[in-house]
């Protein structure tokens, strides 16, 4: 189905194999990103959840981050939990650079520590419709502010959780925990498609 797409996972840290097999069952060809080297000819990216302040560390120590950032403003690229704190403006914790990607603040871990963890569902709007995506929320970030441009696509309790910027698609939660293809087949079709 999208067989033509080329999409990396910053494979850095974090469950990046979650993403590669979602793309995989999508018919993507995923790719491992570990260098500067590996974000050639990429048609999108997929930034994971994980630890945002290692990733951010491991960015500089393999300098990283202004290619990633040039590329993070030609293609679709999603960021999901740690991955939207990175595609962030701001973020409440000095020790995270954010690429300033999209226009919102995060809290980081705003939803509590690992043991406040929870799944549950959260309704969207995809292309115009409903749905309804499947959602783990792991020492999430809570998005504080919202700059203009950005789509809140979900909210959970009054807050946004899914939002889209141009060709930017972040997520506070998880999705590729469960089998719901739901928003990577939207990510493929919407973004990754579009901004190839």
């Amino acid at each position: 189905m999208f067989s033509h797409l080329t999409v990396g996972v910053l494979a850095l840290q974090g469950d990046f194999e979650r993403h590669l097999y979602r793309l995989s069952l999508l018919r993507a060809r995923g790719r491992e990103v570990r260098s500067l080297r590996d974000l050639e000819g990429l048609d999108g990216l997929v930034i994971p959840g994980g630890e945002s302040t290692t990733m951010n560390l491991l960015l500089d120590r393999f300098d990283m981050r202004s290619k990633l950032q040039e590329l993070c403003r030609q293609k679709g690229v999603w960021g999901t939990c740690a991955g939207m704190i990175l595609l962030a403006r701001e973020v409440d914790d000095a020790r995270v650079k954010p690429l300033q990607i999209v226009d919102i603040a995060v809290s980081r871990n705003g939803y509590g520590r690992q043991v406040d963890s929870f799944h549950t569902e959260v309704r969207a709007e995809l292309n115009g419709k409903p749905a309804v995506l499947k959602a783990s929320f792991i020492r999430a970030p809570i998005v504080s502010r919202v700059g203009e441009g950005v789509k809140i696509l979900s909210e959970h309790q009054g807050k946004p959780v899914l939002l889209i910027q141009n060709n930017c698609l972040v997520s506070s939660f998880h999705t590729e925990l469960d089998e719901d293809l739901t928003l990577t087949k939207y990510y493929l079709e919407n973004l990754v498609s579009v901004f190839k």
